[in-house]
């Protein structure tokens, strides 16, 4: 549509051009010389499907004839692709006229470039448009999740020498505590780059700070198990708070009115809870507990607050996928750990007898916690601020769930190879129970929402159920949960065909 417009505009201008004594060639011509050679236009004018078209022009001249050899060719800077990246295309014969040569200026030359626009290292952090089209997570973005994989992998780790040893509330406690922090510090970041992320060098640097903040947090979390001393982890958190504070503050000076409100109080907040996290790592260890949970309900308080008047444009469809590589990549991490166990287990006690049913068992869960997860678009249900914050909220539950699911197969593996002090029921129950809680959280998350029937809305529930009730299998357990989950996705399949048959 937009490009139907942008060339009957541009033959209008040629028109009165060339009546006011302009030059003689067809406009045309200037258009698609001035812009083809910037790849963004030509990417931007095939997807309207105009661009063989425009390219058969500029061969033929345009019909132009001998006085095509007198077009002037133009400097491309004189029409810069960030145009037609802008939010506002009502300005179609204003950018006709700048391609047409009767414009010095381009058009919106006020408006921020584009977050893809390398033109200048420094630009304006402003918010993106919610309905952004082909939003997608960024190489940064992925570098940022990749890095969190380690604070996830130690946490993991020492969850598995916590179970082993029988620790199992002190260890359990300590791990969800730690997954606090690592997961409140990605969502922080997550949900702002959303927002706000225009990937020119300051937010990139910014970021990497970030990134450093975390490999800190992770050097920390053994200390954090087995001392219950978090100065590391906390001093993680001020480089990542200080980084993300500077952020917000960023796009307060780029903003105004109620926007501008809204990331100073993202700002404040994020500065008064990170010195409210200082009483947890120097208070007495018998107050910290009280304190932690304290400090959780003020740092999920502050979007709330923050976003009283004024709501930040995070896009549905990039949180859903950022959300998505996230949970593969704990997912993935769950696999790498139990491969290094079952591979340690065979090379020191050649048990391949005890451990096979374990690493089939526990392929299962994680090949079926993926496709329960993807099975339904979950950007639908990110219609508002407060279902997405609810959504947001709960996936700690499921990515704390999905990392134990790998640590409980190392403490199955370290079971049955004898090097696990605890009964088979234990070891057999820290598969099961972080199993069970993923797809009892994924469904009410989101599943559900998508589910047509009594028969689609109780698979999920049944099967942590009987998950649950696998503990007692014996030697076998993992094996039986790894089979329920197969068959739970083999059942919600065949419903969904018979439902859309029906249809």
């Amino acid at each position: 549509m937009v490009g139907r417009l942008l060339v009957e505009e541009t033959r209008q201008v040629g028109g009165t051009v060339a009546a006011r004594g302009g030059p003689l060639a067809p406009p045309a011509v200037r258009i698609v010389r001035g812009l083809l050679v910037q790849r963004i236009v030509k990417d931007q004018l095939r997807s309207w499907g105009l661009l063989p078209r425009l390219l058969r022009i500029t061969r033929s001249g345009g019909g132009g004839g001998a006085h095509t050899s007198r077009v002037r060719r133009r400097s491309p800077t004189r029409c810069r692709p960030a145009l037609l990246g802008s939010t506002r295309v009502c300005g179609v014969r204003s950018l006709a006229l700048c391609c047409a040569g009767r414009m010095t200026q381009p058009p919106f030359a006020d408006q921020p470039a584009t977050p893809s626009d390398p033109s200048r290292p420094v630009r304006p952090l402003v918010a993106r448009r919610r309905d952004e089209e082909h939003r997608a997570a960024t190489p940064l973005e992925l570098f940022f999740d990749l890095c969190f994989v380690v604070a996830i992998a130690q946490a993991g780790a020492q969850l598995v020498h916590a179970l082993a040893e029988d620790h199992v509330g002190d260890g359990v406690l300590s791990y969800l505590t730690v997954f606090f922090a690592i997961w409140w510090a990605w969502m922080n970041f997550t949900w702002f780059a959303s927002a706000y992320d225009n990937d020119d060098a300051l937010y990139r640097v910014v970021t990497l700070v970030q990134i450093a903040g975390v490999l800190i947090l992770a050097a920390g979390v053994t200390r954090a198990f087995e001392d219950h001393d978090f100065l590391v982890v906390w001093l993680g958190y001020v480089v990542m708070r200080i980084a993300l504070t500077s952020q917000w503050l960023r796009a307060a000076r780029d903003a105004s009115g109620a926007e501008r409100t809204m990331a100073l109080r993202y700002a404040g907040g994020v500065i008064l809870c990170q010195f409210g996290w200082s009483a947890v790592v120097f208070a007495p260890e018998s107050a910290r507990g009280w304190i932690f949970l304290v400090m959780v309900i003020a740092e999920m308080c502050v979007p709330a607050y923050a976003e009283r008047d004024f709501h930040t444009n995070w896009h549905p469809r990039h949180i859903a996928e950022r959300y998505g590589l996230f949970t593969i990549i704990v997912l993935g991490e769950t696999i790498a750990a139990a491969t290094v166990a079952v591979k340690s287990g065979l090379d020191e006690n050649d048990a391949l007898g005890d451990l096979l049913p374990i690493a089939a068992g526990g392929l299962l869960i994680v090949f079926a916690a993926w496709w329960i997860y993807f099975v339904v678009p979950a950007h639908d249900r990110l219609a508002s601020s407060k279902e997405g914050f609810l959504w947001g909220y709960g996936h700690y539950g499921i990515f704390a769930s999905a990392a134990a699911i790998g640590a409980g197969i190392e403490v199955a593996v370290e079971q049955a190879v004898g090097s696990a002090h605890i009964s088979t029921t234990a070891a057999s129950a820290a598969v099961t129970v972080p199993s069970a809680l993923f797809m009892v959280l994924v469904w009410a998350l989101h599943a559900r929402y998508f589910k047509v029937g009594i028969a689609q809305q109780l698979i999920l529930p049944v099967t942590g159920a009987v998950i649950l009730a696998c503990t007692f299998a014996g030697e076998f357990s993992v094996l039986a949960a790894g089979l329920v989950s197969a068959a739970a996705v083999a059942v919600g399949v065949t419903l969904t065909a018979r439902s859309a048959d029906r249809a």
